[in-house]
């Protein structure tokens, strides 16, 4: 082989099962498909091809922009900790309003006097 010429398939035998995708990415990237193994493909029309159509889906409320000046450790913290996580650093800030606010509202109502007579 001289150069980049990639090795042409002409048999689906050729092809070997791949134990990871990297194998398959390097396979794919010294091999292609010969015409004749091309041609044997069905034609695709993009409109025949695509998915059905998606349900409703669900509207989530919209988020209103707030700007909370931090210090940059505890920014480039809370950016490990939620990738650790697997979230993003906002995500995870918004998670902990929300429990912090839920936790308040929840310990307010049990120390709160009974008010149904008012």
């Amino acid at each position: 082989m001289a150069g980049n010429r990639l090795k042409t398939i002409k048999s689906w035998d050729e092809v070997p099962e791949f134990k990871s995708e990297r194998e398959e990415h390097e396979f794919w990237g010294s091999h292609s498909l010969s015409e004749e193994m091309l041609e044997t493909f069905e034609p695709r029309s993009e409109r025949d091809n695509l998915p059905p159509p998606r349900g409703r889906t669900i509207t989530r409320p919209r988020k209103g922009v707030v700007s909370v000046r931090m210090e940059n450790d505890l920014v480039n913290r809370l950016r490990v900790l939620a990738a650790v996580k697997g979230v993003g650093y906002q995500t995870l800030l918004r998670q902990f309003v929300d429990f912090t606010d839920s936790t308040t509202v929840r310990q307010n109502e049990s120390h709160s006097p009974d008010t149904n007579g008012m």
